[in-house]
């Protein structure tokens, strides 16, 4: 096996702040996990938000350049952030300089919704896990383009690729989905690099139907007709039998995708007590061997088109396994939630010392 190729080192002021990032967040940690976890979730998010340079300035930057093509879209890193983190753009200023290569934005619904009651996320800290019945609470389309306009202005705009996870309102009719994806295409589209068809959360009912057949196909042709040139992907859930699966990438790829973004949560318990487990979608590690397996399926039917790995992702040794099956590029986040804000630039500029396969 042949060492990667070179790349450009972290100055050491860098890693001093990443060691201090790092420290904070193993001091903070205890205190935001004794939260509700979607309240710790939404007074990190809304800190960074509202001190978004005086984050940028803490943050230690991206660690070693592994530079990575997606889609026509030049990575800085293989490493994205996967929707759900950052669903109504309040953060976005601040991924870049925790070494992210792209971000995923949502999942974005046309109308505003509040998702599910609450509570409705859990931690299963011993697994490093997180179960959640969120159910796509979005502050709509048109709120989160003021923010991409906020940030522009602003001149805060994050030097990554951004996507937009596009997702149907609750209240939607199936046969009415198609409309509901090309609404926020057309809002959002020309804010974005890239943009995600999401049919696969398992949290809202009937949600996941959609991923099949001539329903999967109409929803892309809606956004496809409103996406000009931007790439489309299509999210697909890890759930479905591989038969069922290997049908839903060839039906997207041959609608028109760009690629696939294998997997979302799952609604199995992969090696979690059944009697602890709560209702919701599952991430976090006991997702990955599961996610991989999956992964495998979609390079299998993507016929040299990009897959992009999600799943269960905490280290850069899966990283880099899921590159070497083939992988475009990886997103992760549950693992930042217990790894913290320095765990991206931790796995860069490991990725440039772990050997290819």
């Amino acid at each position: 096996m042949k060492p990667a190729p070179p790349v450009t080192s972290t100055f050491t002021g860098k890693r001093i702040a990443c060691r201090v990032l790092g420290a904070g967040y193993r001091l903070l940690k205890p205190l935001l996990f004794q939260l509700d976890p979607e309240l710790a979730h939404e007074r990190v998010v809304g800190f960074v938000g509202a001190w978004p340079r005086l984050v940028r300035r803490l943050a230690p930057g991206g660690g070693a350049r592994v530079p990575t093509q997606l889609a026509g879209l030049e990575l800085p890193s293989p490493v994205g952030l996967a929707a759900g983190l950052d669903k109504d753009a309040h953060a976005l200023p601040v991924w870049d300089k925790l070494g992210f290569g792209f971000i995923e934005v949502g999942t974005v619904t046309p109308r505003p919704q509040t998702g599910n009651p609450r509570p409705r996320v859990h931690r299963l800290v011993e697994h490093r896990a997180v179960v959640n019945s969120l159910g796509f609470p979005s502050a709509g389309a048109q709120a989160v383009l003021k923010r991409f306009e906020y940030w522009r202005g602003q001149g805060l705009w994050p030097s990554i690729p951004v996507g937009v996870n596009l997702g149907k309102n609750k209240n939607t009719p199936p046969e009415e989905a198609p409309q509901d994806y090309a609404a926020v295409t057309r809002v959002l589209g020309t804010h974005a690099d890239y943009l995600t068809v999401n049919v696969s959360s398992p949290n809202t009912p009937g949600l996941r139907d959609l991923q099949h057949g001539d329903d999967l196909r109409r929803i892309l042709e809606a956004v496809l007709a409103h996406a000009g040139s931007k790439p489309v992907f299509v999210k697909l859930g890890p759930d479905m039998e591989p038969s069922v699966f290997l049908a839903s990438v060839e039906t997207a790829l041959n609608a028109g995708a760009a690629g696939i973004i294998a997997t979302n949560t799952t609604r199995s318990r992969p090696g979690v007590d059944p009697e602890t487990a709560l209702d919701g979608g599952l991430s976090g590690a006991p997702l990955y061997a599961l996610a991989r397996e999956r992964i495998g399926h979609a390079l299998e039917a993507a016929s040299g088109k990009p897959v992009v790995g999600v799943g269960g992702v905490h280290s850069a040794g899966q990283v880099r396994e899921l590159l070497d099956m083939g992988c475009a590029a990886v997103q992760l986040y549950t693992g930042l939630i217990y790894e913290g804000p320095t765990l991206v630039h931790r796995i860069n500029s490991e990725l440039s010392t772990i050997p290819k396969a």
